[in-house]
């Protein structure tokens, strides 16, 4: 099965609502690694890498349904690449 790897950036009400801790939560359970950290314009953003269809479910969780009390507007998806292994060994939050 494929192996791939994105960048990722979360816009909307998403800080102050627990989000990277449902995020962790939801790579962890589809064994997704990579990290993500707040950025400067209050958006989240990261890396995420794992199987192509666990990945596309992560997409499709980071576009629509986030933690609760959030609010997403968009996520920007960029830099997919195909990877023999993932770099990452499970998900962290980086500060």
């Amino acid at each position: 099965m494929a192996t791939v790897s994105a960048e990722f950036e979360v816009f909307g009400q998403v800080q102050g609502c627990y989000f990277t801790k449902y995020l962790k939560e939801q790579c962890d359970t589809l064994g997704i690694g990579g990290w993500v950290k707040t950025t400067k314009k209050g958006t989240f953003f990261g890396i995420i890498q794992g199987t192509k269809p666990n990945v596309e479910l992560m997409v499709m969780w980071l576009s629509n349904t986030g933690s609760p009390g959030s609010k997403i507007e968009r996520c920007e998806m960029k830099n997919w690449t195909n990877i023999a292994r993932p770099e990452f060994k499970g998900f962290s939050v980086r500060f």
